[in-house]
């Protein structure tokens, strides 16, 4: 990558190439692996269907919540089957190497934000934003269409 970006179209092209980098790293290419070992598992396959399936009866049951007559019946169904799923060999590595590539993601990004300005807020280092998505049913789990993280 060159040290001087005079343009914004220079700036874009020194994106790409970085874009490029991250795709031929190693950590990508694991991610890539582990998505494809977890599509073409028939067993894990089946697992994220029952999930999404009771991921929306438990939709269903949440627009009343802890009214609704089967609310119990649910929560705890939803919770056996993403255990359930979770636990599944190829859904748990390709679990492994997302997160891999996220703090991948999230360290270049804040290593261009620290280049630009020490005081941008990023996600990655703002404790407001560290419980995001932190696996609680209150922050984005079962009901909000976000990765579930009851147990």
């Amino acid at each position: 990558m060159s040290a001087v970006i005079s343009t914004p179209v220079d700036l874009l092209d020194e994106s790409a190439q970085l874009g490029q980098i991250i795709l031929q790293s190693e950590v990508f290419i694991e991610y890539k692996n582990a998505r494809r070992r977890m599509d073409e598992d028939e067993e894990a396959q089946r697992l994220i269907s029952k999930f999404s399936a009771e991921k929306d009866r438990y939709e269903e049951v949440q627009r009343f919540g802890k009214y609704h007559p089967d609310y119990k019946t649910i929560s705890k169904e939803i919770r056996t089957v993403k255990r359930e799923m979770d636990m599944h060999e190829s859904v748990a590595a390709y679990r492994r190497a997302e997160r891999a590539l996220e703090e991948l993601l999230n360290e270049v990004c804040g290593e261009v934000a620290g280049i630009v300005s020490p005081t941008i807020k990023l996600p990655g280092n703002n404790p407001y934003f560290e419980n995001e998505g932190s696996g609680s049913c209150g922050s984005g789990g079962c009901g909000s269409g976000g990765s579930c993280g009851c147990s």
